[in-house]
């Protein structure tokens, strides 16, 4: 027992849940709950929340778990606490109750590092945006920093070559034409999008234009009206890939994916996941030699808005007895 150690205070925690619940997720479904007993943060993926049509494995459903993970993470170091992570292998098809995921522990006080502080701060202004970006080639060194994000959590971030990027974008419309034939798959889409007030799913407002040049391959929003703007015809084009494929994976790939997309904010750049084609098995298999768990679109454009939240208390768990 660490007898001279005073753990964090419940409110200093549940301010960490609040910073790790705006991480990023499949159609904004916000998969997470969490339960905080100090000095532990119990993250649990919640499968009422899953996509089962596209989404059958709960692959996506833990990316997203994953990188509430590591938003935790930095959020627990960013209070001034060292920071213990355990993973745990959740499994979720057929799983009906709350599956934990991950364990976070803040220790002892340490001022966070410049790296962490400047992470911690690039959270609340990360966002996805389905704009059109200026055509504008995104810097070496910027590329190498994102690599480097990635690879910091254990997974590979490779930059698609002409060929590659335009092979790759193919695949991705292919997957969608797929995925819009898929049974249920409209009633899916239709219950996480839509012009109604709510704190979760994706808003008309954040769902962006059609692709007038038809390069991009853009996610149909249920229906909503949409005008057409030019995309840029060559975008910079990312795959993020892992080791293995297991659940641990899963989270892991999570976490990389945002550290990579919060050092893409603290570098100015705006990124839009394209995951159609890491949502159809037989195209997953084609886009690298590891398992590719997301694509990414990178480049400038300008400031999208943030998706609406949920509230705290939908999220918190009661303690256990």
């Amino acid at each position: 027992m660490d007898i001279g150690f005073v753990p964090p205070a419940r409110g200093v925690l549940t301010d960490c849940v609040r910073l790790a619940a705006t991480a990023p997720s499949l159609h904004n479904s916000q998969p997470w709950l969490f339960r905080v007993e100090p000095p532990v943060i119990e993250v649990f993926a919640d499968p009422a929340r899953r996509l089962p049509v596209v989404d059958p494995d709960g692959r996506e459903h833990l990316i997203s778990v994953g990188a509430a993970v590591l938003t935790l993470r930095l959020a627990v170091r960013h209070a001034g606490y060292s920071v213990r992570e355990q993973l745990c292998s959740p499994v979720l098809p057929g799983n009906t109750d709350p599956v934990l995921a991950a364990r976070v522990t803040a220790g002892r006080p340490r001022g966070p590092d410049p790296a962490t502080e400047a992470l911690a701060a690039a959270i609340p202004r990360r966002h996805t945006n389905r704009w059109p970006f200026a055509r504008v080639a995104v810097p070496a060194d910027a590329i190498e920093k994102l690599r480097g994000a990635a690879a910091q959590e254990g997974a590979t971030l490779t930059v698609a070559g002409p060929v590659a990027r335009d092979a790759i974008l193919g695949l991705a419309r292919a997957a969608d034409r797929w995925l819009r034939d898929r049974p249920h798959y409209a009633a899916e889409i239709a219950r996480w999008t839509g012009r109604d007030v709510r704190h979760d799913g994706v808003p008309e407002w954040a769902a962006g234009p059609w692709d007038a040049l038809e390069v991009m391959p853009v996610r149909d929003f249920a229906g909503l009206p949409r005008e057409r703007l030019p995309f840029e015809p060559h975008p910079t084009v990312l795959v993020l890939a892992t080791g293995g494929d297991t659940p641990l994976d899963w989270l892991r790939a999570g976490q990389a994916l945002q550290r990579v997309l919060l050092t893409a904010t603290l570098l100015g750049l705006a990124t839009t996941p394209i995951s159609q084609p890491v949502e159809v098995p037989a195209i997953r298999e084609k886009l690298s030699r590891r398992p590719a768990q997301m694509i990414l679109r990178v480049g400038y454009g300008r400031t999208a808005g943030r998706s609406p939240r949920r509230a705290l208390n939908e999220l918190l768990l009661p303690a256990e007895p």
